[in-house]
């Protein structure tokens, strides 16, 4: 095989998170060589417009695509988090890996060990309604104000007293190595991340097949099976990735129970679901899951946010 072109974003985040795919490929195929594609999104470019406001499909990831499309990279590498749940017809995920942790944190100004510490009425970076409704629902005090920028921007902004706290995932914060930021890890069982967090997804061309035969040596069938879960009860009940939902979709031995959660942006009505099963029937649990929050009302929640 020649040289391996792997389009990504050029944040160091993003360049750490392709490095840890070239290790994983060098592994099994160690005559492997790489070219390493960078590329600014849209989503890299704005960084004013919070980002519910974005009508965007993609607003990380289409430009990457963009280079498969044009055939000026031969695999892509994402957070499988940022990828539309809709996926474009013309690419696979090969590959879905390193999905280690998946829950969310607390970076503060001042250390404290519980949201309850927090002040009165502090002010939280973040511009996911996902983040917003959970932190609302637990402290309806709380001002949360968009952010934006990359991981070591928005510690910035915290340690600057622009904000009293901003909540990052864990994953990204630890493949940056500044996991001594961190005041709070939240129990991903009780504040839901987003589906896929954690997870590097690699996505290939649908017809190289010499490629996604290469891929499919570095796929991990639990971080698949979790992160695919998690998007198919987003997609049946038609949330986007900006939406005041998440699921999480915890894997222990051949049992898999998925938490999911829809409100309103302010977290005021919020509908929250647990449901357990056999992970062979994970496809099924995740439309009996999806299903159960449209029969609770999560479909006129996501209508009227």
């Amino acid at each position: 095989m020649e040289i391996i072109r792997i389009a990504t974003r050029s944040s160091s985040l993003a360049l750490i998170q392709t490095q840890i795919v070239v290790e994983a490929i060098s592994k099994k195929y160690s005559k492997a060589d790489f070219e390493i594609v960078e590329i600014k999104s849209q989503g890299d470019i704005d960084k004013k417009k919070p980002l519910w406001k974005s009508s965007e499909m993609g607003l990380f990831t289409a430009a990457i695509e963009n280079a498969l499309r044009e055939n000026r990279a031969d695999i892509a590498v994402h957070s499988y988090k940022d990828l539309p749940i809709e996926a474009a017809k013309s690419f696979v995920i090969g590959a879905v890996l390193d999905r280690r942790f998946v829950h969310d944190c607390l970076i503060c100004k001042n250390k404290i060990n519980s949201p309850a510490n927090l002040p009165q009425g502090a002010k939280i970076g973040t511009s996911s309604l996902r983040r917003k409704a959970q932190l609302l629902h637990l402290r309806p005090d709380l001002k949360c104000e968009p952010i934006r920028g990359n991981v070591h921007t928005r510690i910035s902004q915290v340690e600057k007293g622009l904000y009293d706290a901003t909540v990052l995932a864990y994953a990204g914060i630890e493949r940056l190595e500044l996991t001594n930021k961190i005041s709070i890890n939240f129990d991903a069982t009780e504040f839901l991340p987003s589906p896929a967090q954690g997870a590097l997804a690699v996505e290939a061309r649908a017809n190289d097949h010499e490629i996604l035969k290469m891929l499919a040596g570095i796929d991990d069938k639990i971080s698949r099976i979790s992160s695919d879960t998690e998007r198919l009860v987003l997609h049946k009940i038609k949330a986007g990735c900006h939406a005041p939902a998440g699921v999480y979709a915890k894997i222990n031995g051949s049992e898999i129970t998925i938490y999911a959660f829809v409100a309103d942006e302010n977290g005021q009505k919020f509908i929250n679901r647990k449901m357990q099963g056999h992970l062979a029937s994970a496809h099924k649990l995740a439309e009996d899951m999806a299903e159960e929050l449209l029969k609770s009302g999560a479909a006129e929640l996501l209508k009227n946010g």
